[in-house]
Protein backbone atom coordinates (compact mmCIF):
# COMPACT_ATOMS: atom_id res chain seq x y z
CA UNK A 1 0.00 0.00 0.00
CA UNK A 2 1.56 3.45 -1.04
CA UNK A 3 0.72 5.90 1.59
CA UNK A 4 1.96 9.75 0.95
CA UNK A 5 2.05 12.20 3.91
CA UNK A 6 0.34 15.74 3.31
CA UNK A 7 2.95 18.47 4.41
CA UNK A 8 1.75 21.22 6.29
CA UNK A 9 0.66 24.33 4.02
CA UNK A 10 0.92 21.74 1.07
CA UNK A 11 -1.48 21.92 -1.76
CA UNK A 12 -3.25 18.81 -2.67
CA UNK A 13 -2.20 18.50 -6.31
CA UNK A 14 1.32 18.33 -5.06
CA UNK A 15 0.67 15.91 -3.09
CA UNK A 16 -1.54 13.64 -5.77
CA UNK A 17 1.56 14.64 -8.28
CA UNK A 18 3.96 12.49 -5.19
CA UNK A 19 1.88 9.83 -5.05
CA UNK A 20 1.18 9.09 -8.94
CA UNK A 21 5.01 9.25 -9.19
CA UNK A 22 5.71 6.27 -6.46
CA UNK A 23 2.62 5.10 -7.70
CA UNK A 24 4.60 4.85 -11.18
CA UNK A 25 7.70 3.51 -9.44
CA UNK A 26 6.31 0.88 -8.23
CA UNK A 27 5.36 -0.62 -11.56
CA UNK A 28 2.10 -2.11 -10.62
CA UNK A 29 0.09 -0.76 -13.92
CA UNK A 30 2.68 -2.13 -16.23
CA UNK A 31 2.46 -5.64 -14.38
CA UNK A 32 -1.00 -5.70 -14.81
CA UNK A 33 -1.13 -4.52 -18.64
CA UNK A 34 1.47 -7.77 -19.25
CA UNK A 35 -0.92 -9.64 -17.44
CA UNK A 36 -3.97 -8.62 -19.47
CA UNK A 37 -2.80 -11.26 -22.10
CA UNK A 38 -0.31 -13.87 -22.15
CA UNK A 39 2.94 -13.78 -24.14
CA UNK A 40 5.22 -16.62 -25.26
CA UNK A 41 8.53 -16.69 -23.85
CA UNK A 42 10.46 -16.50 -26.95
CA UNK A 43 7.95 -13.57 -28.51
CA UNK A 44 9.13 -11.79 -25.01
CA UNK A 45 12.95 -12.24 -25.93
CA UNK A 46 12.44 -11.19 -29.01
CA UNK A 47 10.79 -8.08 -27.86
CA UNK A 48 13.84 -7.43 -25.74
CA UNK A 49 16.28 -7.96 -27.98
CA UNK A 50 14.61 -5.40 -30.04
CA UNK A 51 14.63 -2.98 -27.50
CA UNK A 52 17.91 -3.46 -26.41
CA UNK A 53 19.27 -2.87 -30.19
CA UNK A 54 17.14 0.26 -30.39
CA UNK A 55 18.90 1.46 -27.45
CA UNK A 56 22.36 0.46 -28.72
CA UNK A 57 21.71 2.42 -32.03
CA UNK A 58 20.57 5.37 -30.38
CA UNK A 59 23.75 5.56 -27.78
CA UNK A 60 25.87 5.27 -30.67
CA UNK A 61 24.36 7.99 -32.20
CA UNK A 62 24.93 10.33 -28.94
CA UNK A 63 28.60 9.41 -28.79
CA UNK A 64 29.43 10.07 -32.49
Amino acid sequence: MIVVSVKENESIDKALKRFKKKFEKTGVLKELRSRTHYEKPSVTKRNERIRAAYRQRIQTKENN
